[in-house]
């Protein structure tokens, strides 16, 4: 099945390396800082990256770009107020979860107007967002939904995994380790999917009825060795602990390139020709950073996998 998506706060772009094995398009991409354009530029040239992403919600409603069927992506979640859509936010970053929301719902009405099923998204982001002390998952999850104030979570702090069913969306939430799908590195974060298309069920992508738990551990030896969750500050201080690891003859850096298969990501696919420098002089500092941004391929090759599933199954 030919899937096209829009990805926003895109990075180095771990959704198209997941998804183009799968036959997905990206229709087209919003990454602002330099470095992660200039991979996405160098691996995906033909693919328009338009910047600002807070400027696509209106670009689809005017039909200058078009209206893909997933919107992926994970924006900062600082808290907002639901109410505070219709009015602006002095925090930028948290505008921009506005803004991810207007984007869907600009993508909906274009479909639906199209006579086209709604749209599916795919959010990512820590797991600390789910204890944010403003709510801020509580905000996201209203907006995403259609409430008109922000979600409490039951209990007074939201678990791990959820479903809530709104007047808007049907949406699902999932915290996942990228050392349950084969990566050497601890890596735990939050997975939102969501829809208002009709027969689309969330729960069917985050979860499974039957085999391995993505959520707890495997067996595996003891001498098994994990790399800590890769960070963007990696490579950075000298005393970045996460940058180094300990072998028989000594302490050393680990490599771009053992943090690019930490993340799934095939080798070298972050060095490049960049001001100047050629690919194998192309700096780590700006490797570590953009690797340890972005999302590890094999969950977001997953969640396609099941995507792919309950989109065809789902009326058209």
């Amino acid at each position: 099945m030919a899937i096209t998506y829009g990805s926003v706060c895109s990075g180095i772009e771990a959704a198209t390396v997941a998804w183009h094995p799968l036959g997905w398009r990206a229709a087209w991409y919003a990454e602002i800082e330099p470095f992660p354009s200039a991979v996405l530029a160098h691996h995906y040239p033909d693919t328009p990256n338009h910047g600002d992403m807070t400027r696509l919600a209106a670009m689809v409603l005017a039909s200058k770009i078009s209206a893909p069927e997933v919107l992926v992506g994970g924006t900062p979640c600082q808290a907002f107020s639901v109410a505070g859509m219709r009015e602006g936010l002095a925090d930028p970053r948290g505008a921009l979860t506005i803004k991810y929301v207007e984007l869907l719902d600009a993508i909906d009405h274009v479909r639906t107007k199209r006579g086209e099923p709604e749209a599916t998204c795919l959010w990512e982001n820590v797991p600390g967002v789910l204890s944010d002390k403003g709510n801020a998952f509580g905000c996201f999850l209203g907006a995403l939904v259609g409430e008109s104030e922000e979600l409490q979570p039951p209990g007074g702090k939201w678990k791990d995994a959820g479903c809530v069913y709104g007047p808007t969306r049907t949406v699902a939430w999932r915290v996942l380790d990228a050392q349950y799908f084969g990566l050497a590195q601890r890596r735990r974060r939050v997975f939102v999917v969501g829809s208002a298309r009709a027969g689309f069920d969330p729960l069917e992508v985050l979860f499974e009825r039957e085999g391995p738990r993505r959520d707890s551990p495997p067996g595996r030896p003891e001498k098994f060795a994990l790399h800590p969750t890769l960070t963007a500050r990696g490579g950075g201080a000298l005393d970045d602990r996460e940058a180094y690891v300990l072998e028989s003859g000594g302490v050393r850096r680990t490599t771009p390139v053992e943090w690019e298969r930490c993340q799934g990501f095939p080798d070298n696919y972050t060095a490049i020709p960049w001001k100047g420098n050629s690919a194998l002089d192309c700096p780590d500092a700006h490797r570590y950073k953009a690797l340890g941004n972005s999302k590890p391929v094999a969950i977001v090759r997953w969640i396609g996998d099941r995507l792919i599933k309950s989109l065809t199954s789902a009326p058209q």
